[in-house]
């Protein structure tokens, strides 16, 4: 049967049709062209992820490299005009330069001929024998590779084609695999070289470097955040009133030790006078930043907390019921961890290709059968649009998971027999939203990718100007900032109702905004304040999980401060955190928001007698009143509960 609306009286006293609700069996594509759109986007990404795999190496970032083009650590390839090129160096992990006593930086490059060895001298070597008999003793070479251990003390050419002696004793550095010398002087004189060779660096690959780095740190958080999310799925199903408590007190203990640790992270590092590297004094300035700002929301929550701390009892009544549905549903439980793994699967492939696209150069051959390698030209504008590729992608998959919830919480409300829900409704929203809706999945998450760029734009203009900008220029910023922010927050509102009704409905993005935008404004007496405290609350648990995963990584990221600009891999891992929290317990605020909207539906097409009863059961019904204290014109709609199998409006479920 279809729902249908009844007739409204406008503000100019004629006569408007409302949407008729009508059921979910027959439906058509919607937003087709925007699904081609995002075909056509990705096409663009999968050419920049084949001209990155082609023209790219990231194990050259961390790994190291020898002046002939091979990477140590790993089989190489050859380079046309290189003969010493394209060797196994997969026992050879570290690099070793000729003259570690009297390095140089021409053009961002060490002067010093540099080979890869298996392991670094330990003791001082002074003289070709020594060199022949460490080679002997340890399998490590420390002469060029084309000369023979054995040619050692014959070569004439061995002065040449060997380190200058003596070689200072020198020790494997656990960061880009070189060997630093140990003696004080040829140290002193090595570390500034390479300070002024990282300093020099452009930050792009500074921070590729330190993702790279600390890759197994980002990994670790990662499911240090999935362990946290799924322990408060857990939490939210069986939600009582001491869990609550409990929650409340772990985010409040959670922001003030991430916010301490923070402000004393920064007070060690501003005061270490070893600090030179431009690494560590990004990591200053960047954690006085993450310290204000935890310090800034820490205050906010607290204050939020105190105020709504009334309405505690009236959050568990509504995860009660919300956990009543999804008990109904229960493979919806499992949705955010295929989610996850989705997004696991391309936030690897988004790095490894960032990491690639990053190293992308033609290796090309100079004097001396030596190799250097020349950046390519376009890179960073492939590096933007593979950014863009970044949230949008992640945005779509994030909306596939909310529509699918909601489909199947759409399903099960407009089921007349609650005892006797629809089969395999999750199965049953997600074929129909591969079959019918990606379309509108992919334009709501472009939208909230649009609102994002601009912010990521003003941040990186912002970091630009920042030496010459005035105060007025900063307010100016931080307002736009802050207006985005507002912006996609309310987006990301109205978005998961527009998925909402197109479950219910099957219309295109625009029509089901519209439609959505009209029950709410009619009912946002009655659901405004209901839903609020919930989704606050389980604000709190995404921000209980950000806050100790990221404690996590500032605990792992602090033990190797010396090289890595670990302050965006910490920004990674919170990210990572965040939407991983938010795919988990997305799940109930999906639930609550398509059961209101529902419920919303049901009040607005229905009026409780024997020819249109309520779909509502009588629970949610008595707490939407106790809540609301509805007015006396709503008071005279029937509350009897429903009776199974009654005539009425019924939506089929979905097929």
């Amino acid at each position: 049967m279809e729902r249908r609306g009844g007739r409204q009286q406008d503000s100019g006293g004629s006569v408007s049709e409302l949407r008729e609700w009508r059921p979910v069996v027959y439906r058509k594509c919607t937003d087709t062209l925007w699904l081609l759109l995002f075909f056509l986007f990705w096409a663009g990404l999968m050419f920049i992820t084949g001209y990155a795999v082609m023209a790219g190496a990231a194990e050259r970032l961390v790994l190291g490299y020898d002046s002939f083009g091979n990477i140590c650590g790993r089989k190489n390839t050859p380079v046309k005009g290189a003969p010493l090129s394209g060797q196994d160096m997969t026992n050879k992990k570290y690099v070793f330069f000729l003259n570690s006593c009297s390095l140089e930086m021409q053009s961002l490059k060490i002067s010093s001929v540099s080979l890869c060895v298996s392991s670094c001298p330990q003791e001082q070597l002074n003289s070709l024998e020594d060199l022949q008999s460490f080679a002997r003793n340890n399998g490590s070479c420390l002469c060029v590779y084309n000369l023979n251990v054995s040619s050692y003390t014959l070569n004439p050419k061995a002065a040449e084609l060997c380190p200058a002696l003596p070689v200072p004793p020198s020790k494997s550095f656990p960061l880009f695999n070189r060997c630093v010398p140990q003696n004080p002087e040829c140290y002193s004189k090595y570390a500034s070289v390479l300070i002024s060779m990282v300093n020099e660096m452009d930050v792009f690959h500074r921070i590729l470097s330190g993702i790279l780095a600390g890759r197994d740190t980002v990994i670790g958080m990662s499911f240090l955040a999935l362990a946290f999310s799924f322990m408060l799925v857990l939490v939210f199903r069986f939600i009582r009133t001491l869990l609550v408590h409990t929650l409340i007190a772990l985010v409040v203990f959670g922001l003030l030790f991430v916010s301490g640790v923070l402000w004393w992270l920064y007070y060690d590092y501003r005061n270490d006078p070893s600090t030179e590297l431009e690494t560590e004094k990004e990591n200053v300035k960047f954690l006085l930043g993450y310290a204000v700002f935890s310090t800034i929301v820490t205050v906010v929550l607290l204050s939020l907390m105190f105020v709504l701390r009334r309405r505690l009892q009236f959050t568990v009544q509504l995860f009660r019921i919300v956990g009543k549905i999804i008990g109904r549903i229960p493979f919806l439980l499992f949705q955010p961890l295929w989610t996850f793994l989705i997004l696991i699967v391309f936030w690897l492939f988004w790095v490894a290709v960032l990491l690639s696209l990053g190293t992308a150069g033609t290796a090309q051959t100079a004097s001396g059968g030596q190799v250097e390698y020349r950046a390519l030209s376009g890179i960073s504008y492939m590096a933007w649009y593979h950014f863009i590729g970044l949230i949008w992608t992640s945005e779509f998959i994030l909306a596939c998971q909310q529509m699918t919830i909601a489909g199947a919480v759409v399903t099960c409300y407009f089921n007349r027999n609650k005892n006797n829900p629809p089969r395999h409704p999750v199965l049953s929203s997600i074929s129909v939203l591969f079959c019918y809706h990606l379309g509108t999945a992919v334009k709501g998450s472009f939208l909230i990718a649009i609102l994002r760029i601009p912010r990521i734009v003003l941040l990186y203009l912002y970091n630009i100007l920042k030496q010459k900008e005035s105060a007025c220029a900063k307010c100016l910023f931080k307002c736009c900032f802050c207006w985005f922010w507002c912006q996609e927050g309310c987006l990301r509102y109205f978005n998961q109702h527009a998925y909402t009704t197109t479950a219910i409905n099957g219309t295109n993005f625009c029509t089901s905004a519209k439609d959505a935008v009209f029950i709410l404004a009619k009912n946002s007496a009655k659901l405004a304040s209901i839903s609020c405290f919930g989704d606050f609350i389980l604000f709190l648990g995404k921000v209980f999980v950000v806050c100790f995963t990221i404690f996590g990584g500032l605990m792992a990221f602090n033990y190797h401060r010396e090289l890595q600009a670990w302050v965006v891999p910490l920004l990674l891992v919170g990210f990572f955190a965040y939407l991983m929290s938010h795919s988990f317990l997305s799940v109930f605020e999906v639930t609550a928001d398509a059961m209101f909207l529902c419920f919303a539906i049901d009040m607005e097409t229905n009026d409780g007698s024997e020819e249109k009863p309520y779909f509502v059961d009588q629970e949610l019904l008595t707490f939407v009143s106790q809540s609301n204290k509805l007015t006396e014109g709503q008071k005279h709609r029937s509350t009897r509960p429903f009776q199974d199998n009654e005539d009425g409006t019924e939506l089929q479920p979905m097929t």
